[in-house]
Order: structure tokens, then sequence, then C-alpha cells
């Protein structure tokens, strides 16, 4: 009966030890190598697989899914002679589990030294300007180059990155002050523009004020210059529309004349020379016919007023020189309210008398006036 336990339970681990030497369960994105007395025989792909026992070696577990490696402070000398530590990024990932296993001892070393190398290669045909600038571009050559070199391990890379470039400490102070010198000119060249586009609005403004201002004024003077013209125009039509006779010029003429001297300035009241022809005039509108011309030429002369008039003038009949008396007083009236109008100084005739050309003697009318 002992035996008969003995034997079942070494049955039971040669069973085991059967099962467990000819079943082999692969995970998932995994492959291992099989070797029969010393040859690569297979590849174990991922679930349950059957091997020979004691015959079939299997060979450590590959992975086939994407790797991340990472190779830090790379030095490498640039085309101007610069050293500069670079730190790269790998992604690579197994194809072939059998070229991996058999074509390369250990590729993660191998893909290393290839990437030191490449970066050597790469980086050693640019200046430091370009290293700085020109990731991408060294990126993908980097990358082209890889892959082509790791194909034959059955590696494939998907992806190389430089994540720092780290040149000298002198180099990097040279840099900033560089930089800062290269903003502070930005600086510059930007406020100088501010200014020349705030002077060249500034300008503009003024110059449409200056064309506005200067269109008003001319739209201004236009207008005026209309309105006078169309005045001018109404008061002609209407002096020829009404038809006036020389009375009523005359008159009109006489009342002008104490606006003359209102001036502020005017000191001596200048007796016009067509004084006479008014009064001539207004004479006549009265009916005096030659006896009131005779006696308007008469007010207006310098000397002996009283005694021309008297024997210039013919002897009228009663009517008549009752009509050239009622004028002359008319007349009178109107010469001393236009001197009287005036700034009254030394020289100017008043009470009946007209002033002379140079102040210097005054007319006499109706022997009633004197000097001033």
């Amino acid at each position: 009966m002992v035996e008969l336990i003995v034997i079942a339970v070494i049955a039971v681990v040669a069973l085991f030890v059967l099962i467990n030497k000819t079943i082999r369960i692969i995970p998932q994105a995994r492959a291992r190598n099989v070797e029969r007395f010393g040859r690569y025989t297979k590849t174990l792909q991922p679930g349950m697989n059957v091997i020979m026992p004691f015959i079939d070696r299997v060979k450590p577990m590959i992975d086939l899914r994407e790797q991340v490696v990472s190779f830090t402070g790379q030095r490498v000398i640039t085309e101007d002679n610069l050293v500069v530590s670079i730190d790269t990024v790998l992604f690579f990932q197994v194809t072939d589990p059998r070229a991996a296993d058999y074509e390369i001892v250990n590729y993660i070393q191998a893909i290393e030294q290839l990437t030191a190398t490449m970066l050597r290669s790469v980086i050693g045909a640019m200046d430091l300007e370009q290293t700085l600038t020109s990731r991408e571009s060294i990126n993908t050559q980097l990358r082209g180059v890889l892959d082509d070199a790791s194909g034959k391990w059955g590696i494939r890379v998907t992806r190389v990155e430089l994540r720092t470039i780290d040149p000298p400490q002198t180099v990097k102070d040279a840099m900033e002050k560089q930089m800062r010198a290269d903003r502070e000119k930005r600086a510059a060249i930007l406020t100088a523009e501010g200014v020349r586009a705030s002077q060249i609005l500034t300008a503009e403004g003024d110059k449409q004020g200056n064309i506005l201002r200067a269109e008003g004024e001319k739209q201004s003077a236009i207008l005026k210059a209309e309105g006078q013209a169309s005045a001018i125009q109404t008061v002609f039509q209407s002096i020829h529309r009404n038809n006036p006779d020389p009375k009523l010029l005359a008159y009109q003429y006489l009342q002008t004349l104490p606006q003359i001297a209102q001036g502020p300035g005017n000191t001596v009241w200048m007796v016009p020379s067509e004084l006479t022809s008014a009064l001539k005039a207004f004479g006549g509108a009265f009916g005096g016919g030659d006896s009131a011309a005779a006696g308007a030429e008469t007010a207006g002369s310098d000397a002996a007023a009283p005694e021309v008039a008297a024997h210039a003038l013919p002897e009228p009949d009663a009517g008549a020189a009752g009509a050239v008396a009622e004028a002359h007083e008319a007349l009178h009236a109107v010469a001393a309210e236009a001197a009287s109008a005036a700034s009254p100084v030394p020289g100017i005739a008043a009470a009946g008398g007209l002033a002379s050309a140079g102040g210097e003697d005054a007319g006499h009318s109706d022997g009633a006036a004197g000097p001033a």
C-alpha cells in the first residue's frame, strides 16, 4: 500500500514536471525564442505553446511593445569648436524577435552608441546657433540613420528627440547679453516707430484741420460776398424801380455828410466839393431855378459870401424869394446839424456856416454866421 502511494506521488510529480516543461504560456505583446539542441527552432507567440521537454530550450522573454530609453550627457563638438552636452530620448520597438536575439548582443547599448556617433556627425556640421534652432532637422536626420542601421537587428526606431542642449556657461552668458541687446534694440526701434507714427498722425491732423478751416473761411467769404452782392442788387433794383428824383438824391447826400465826421479819429471835418452840386439840386427841387443854384454856389464860397450872394442873384418876385429863403434856411440847418455831429474842434464852422477845406476861413450865409 505504501509503495502504491509513493508511485502515485512520483507519477504526479513527473506529470507536473512534464506539463511544466511541455507547455509555455506567453503574455500578449511578448515573444520567446526556442532552441533545440542549441539551434533556433521557432518563436513562441502570445498564448499557450507546446515544446519538447528536456530537448527544447526557451530563451528569455522579449518585449514587443514600444520602448523609451534616454541617453544623458553626450558631449558633442560643434562646427565652431564649442563643446555642448546633449540629452536624447529614443523611442523604438522590436519587430523581429529572432533578429533582436541573434543579430545583436545588446541592442539597447548598440542604439545608444549609434545615437552618440550620429549626433557627433550631425552636430559637427552645424554651428551653435544652428544647433539650437534646428532641433527638428537633427531629430529627422537621427531617426533616419538609426532606423536604417537598426533595421537588420529587428528594431524600428520610431522617434528621436533632443531633450536638452547645454552649452558652456561662458557661452550662455554671451548669448544672454546678445539676447538682451537685441531686445533693447527692438524696443528702441518700436519706440522710434511709435513716435514717428504719432508725429505723422499729428501732422496729418493739423493739415486736415488747416484745410478745413481754410475751406470754411473760403465758404464764409463767398457767402458774405454773395450776400453783399444780393443786397446791392436789391437796393439798385429798388432805386431804379422807384425812379428817384434829384430832390431825394440831394437829401440823401446831405444826410450822409454827418456820418463822415462820426469817426473817433476825425479832428477836422472836410467839406466835399460835391456839396455845391448837391445844394444846387436841392435848391432847384424847391423851384428856385437859377436863383437857388446861385445861392448854393454862394453858400460854398470861402469869403464875402453875403455880399457876393446879394449881388449875384437876380431879384425874384415875392413868392420865389420866399421859396429860396426857405430852401436856404433848410440847407443851413442841415449843414449845421452835420457840423455839430462831428467832434467840435477849433477851425470848424457851425451855426449857419460851412467849414472850408483847410479850416482857415468860414463861409457866411444870410449874414448870420461867424467864426467857430
